[in-house]
């Protein structure tokens, strides 16, 4: 049976969860979560305080991600259905092209949808606009979420 250090794991988890943070559909926080979990079941460190602060920050790395894209996109005027499309059109995309392509993907739905609720290439070009951004902040604070996630289980834990 193998057995792998609880330390070499967790650091693992956490790398991959700020990784994750950049990637379409790896939940980095979700990630970076199960490291500081699984370390503090294996071993008791963090303690409890620590690993509370460093879920809950990974915690909300995992909201950043699921509301990012879909407040940006109503703050610029999309409906909900249109950020809802545009996520599922990002995803195809990504499979396809990548990150780019869930970038790609997110503007393109969000243009073309609005354009056809309004007619006004504008207003379209707005929310587009909006959402591409939101997205792109939210990977950026996700990035930094984790990140701090993983900065922290290493002052904590060494």
């Amino acid at each position: 049976m193998f057995h792998a250090d609880p330390f070499v794991v967790a650091v693992a988890l956490l790398v991959g969860g700020v990784v994750g943070s950049l990637l379409p559909v790896i939940p980095g926080g979700l990630l970076s979560a199960a490291g500081v979990g699984y370390h503090a079941l294996a071993t008791g460190t963090p303690g409890p305080v620590a690993a509370a602060v460093l879920v809950t920050t990974a915690l909300f790395a995992v909201a950043v991600d699921w509301l990012g894209g879909a407040v940006s996109a109503r703050a610029g005027g999309a409906s909900v259905r249109t950020a809802a499309a545009a996520a599922g059109g990002g995803l195809v995309l990504a499979v396809v092209l990548g990150p780019v392509g869930f970038v790609l993907g997110i503007f393109a739905v969000v243009f073309g949808l609005e354009y056809r609720r309004h007619g006004d290439p504008r207003r379209g070009g707005r929310a587009a606009a909006y959402a591409t951004v939101g997205i792109l902040v939210s990977a950026a604070t996700q990035v930094v979420l984790t990140a701090a996630v993983l900065a922290g289980f290493l002052f904590v834990a060494l």
